[in-house]
């Protein structure tokens, strides 16, 4: 009897075991199949938007760090915080029409504040500031309309409002609050980690709805015990919701890439970027990546196997700003006609033209991988030049920045590809190619590059 009691508890276990191994296989199959994303970085430092005091601060969203601010001081900012504008809907609906499929927004970061209803810490917007609405819960109900996936932000290894949280980058107590709480070997992480962090972990989990991902950011100096025990809590409370690698230790789900297309993983990776210089919303920033720069960057990353985060910081009102606006309505006129090669792709078997190689990170751009305050590391060029994804049997080639009619493919030929049949996405003019066993030739259609979209197009090639 008790052996037989002992077998079917162990073959429980197993089952569980192996249920929840399937679920989050599937979980990140379709993670990885959505390709494109928005991220959404808002908070109070919106509302001083790159002042403070009189003048331009450095570091963005991470002023409170560089200037100093004491918590009670920084914490008056809240009182001037109510984003009248703020329309949850009208957020996930741009994400939804620029063709983005997940949102990211972040529920706490490096300052502590956290930007929805906390019942853990009095310390967030409902509580502090005169908005007392709570956006997660807003995004949710958007989300479900929309059919988006939400994912939330939580910056782990750094808070500026907690006494216990020593930090380690780019030396001890480099990005810790020492002008509140001066004794750095006096914190102890793991009294942040089961006032603070386990707590709202779960609030987050329980309150919204389906997580798709739990997007962590600075481990710091997080144990793999509490990685161990943060993932578990995790899983414990949704099953489905993945983790990034920034949980620590070796834990997450699939790796990021910051501000940078380099592949940060052979498996699972996401690239994050801004459109502009910061995250947050900074009045002082004037310099934008272009619609045609951004679809570039998209392709890119898709053609690596990875997904796009591309960055929003609403303004302090809660309006997208008009520069973001014009953008993503660009970037969601090119994915109108050209989503089919994006979404649920995969890397072919070059990923561009001369190259068969996948690039990845080294050790040493794995361990700078998390970057601070102002930084950009992606391309600038507009240079022409091919790109690759794949789909069952279709191939779709990507002419970046391309100007002239003709089209050389040396990665296609008779030796490789047996091609069906070609059309260029978003034109209905039939094409005549050439295959040798050493390239395919077309020209595309007259006037292909005389209309309003972006000048990167996708040919679409159906094999045998």
């Amino acid at each position: 009897m008790r052996k037989t009691l002992f077998l079917s508890l162990l073959f429980a276990l197993f089952a569980q075991l192996l249920f929840g191994q399937t679920v989050q296989k599937n979980a990140l199959e379709d993670f990885k199949a959505y390709k494109f994303g928005l991220f959404l970085h808002w908070g109070l430092y919106a509302q001083t938007a790159g002042d403070w005091k009189g003048h331009a601060v450095k570091g963005g969203e991470h002023f409170m760090l560089y200037e100093r601010i004491p918590v009670q001081e920084y914490s008056t900012i809240a009182e001037q915080f109510n984003p009248t504008k703020f329309d949850a809907d009208a957020w996930v609906k741009q994400a939804k029409e620029t063709g983005m499929k997940y949102i990211v927004f972040t529920a706490k970061h490096h300052d502590g504040f956290a930007m929805y209803n906390s019942a853990s810490c009095d310390y967030n917007v409902v509580k502090k500031s005169p908005f007392k609405r709570d956006p997660i819960a807003e995004l949710a109900k958007a989300c479900k309309k929309y059919k988006l996936t939400l994912c939330l932000y939580y910056s782990l290894g750094r808070d500026w409002q907690d006494p216990d949280v020593p930090t380690n980058w780019p030396v001890k107590a480099g990005r810790s609050n020492t002008w509140d709480f001066p004794n750095e070997d006096a914190k102890v992480f793991n009294r942040y980690f089961e006032r603070k962090v386990k707590p709202q972990i779960t609030e987050l989990l329980s309150n919204y709805g389906p997580i798709g991902v739990l997007w962590f950011d600075t481990p710091e100096l997080i144990s793999k015990k509490e990685s161990v025990q943060l993932k578990a809590l995790v899983h414990k409370l949704q099953p489905n919701c993945l983790v990034n690698n920034r949980i620590g230790n070796g834990f997450g789900d699939f790796s990021i890439s910051e501000q940078s297309l380099t592949p940060a993983s052979k498996k699972a990776w996401e690239s994050c970027l801004t459109i502009g210089q910061n995250w947050g919303y900074n009045r002082h920033d004037s310099v934008w990546k272009s619609p045609e720069v951004l679809v570039r960057h998209l392709v890119e990353v898709a053609a690596n196997g990875g997904n796009l985060l591309l960055n929003v910081g609403p303004q302090g009102d809660g309006a997208f700003p008009s520069w973001a606006t014009e953008r993503l309505k660009e970037v969601g006129k090119w994915m109108d006609v050209n989503h089919e090669a994006i979404y649920g792709s995969r890397p072919w078997l070059a990923v561009k033209e001369n190259t068969a190689e996948v690039r990845s990170a080294t050790i040493e751009e794995s361990k700078n991988a998390i970057k601070d305050a102002v930084f950009d590391g992606t391309p600038k060029t507009t240079a022409p030049d091919v790109y690759y994804t794949a789909k069952d049997k279709t191939i779709y080639v990507f002419l970046r920045s391309w100007q002239k009619p003709d089209v050389l493919l040396r990665q296609l030929n008779n030796n490789l590809v047996s091609v069906k049949n070609i059309t260029l996405l978003g034109n209905k003019s039939k094409l005549q190619w050439t295959i040798t066993d050493a390239y395919l030739k077309l020209k595309l259609p007259l006037g292909f590059n005389k209309g309003t979209q972006l000048p990167v197009y996708v040919l679409k090639i159906t094999t045998n």
